[in-house]
């Protein structure tokens, strides 16, 4: 029997869009992270979420294709430091939790995410 993907043990797209509705409602409480999205408008901010849920459905075995720009070219000029950084691993951890997320599987969706930072902090 072969072990299920990790996509199929977050629960499958559902589950991870629900994930990355709360893990946004996060970002955009945190007193310094909120400024990374205070230009952003309501269709701005839904096609966001939806290019980071693609992102971690693609990552975690799933069916879907990653279709959104380089995280370096996404993130250029946003000035993002490694506190940012820290603050939103925070607010995902949070998140996680609040969703009773194995240890396991946190820590995979944790190795996914972090294969981006060097596309995202300090550009």
């Amino acid at each position: 029997m072969t072990e299920k993907t990790l996509y199929e043990r977050l629960g499958e797209r559902p589950a991870i869009v629900a994930v990355v509705d709360e893990l946004f409602a996060g970002k955009l409480a945190d007193e310094n992270l909120r400024r990374f999205f205070v230009e952003c408008d309501e269709d701005s901010s839904k096609k966001v979420k939806g290019h980071v849920v693609d992102f971690l459905c693609a990552a975690t075995g799933g069916p879907n294709n990653y279709t959104g720009r380089e995280m370096a070219t996404i993130h250029t000029g946003l000035s993002i430091t490694e506190s940012d950084w820290q603050a939103f691993e925070k607010i995902a951890a949070n998140t996680m939790d609040k969703f009773k997320v194995p240890q396991k599987e946190r820590e995979e969706v944790f190795a996914a995410v972090s294969s981006l930072k060097n596309g995202i902090v300090g550009l």
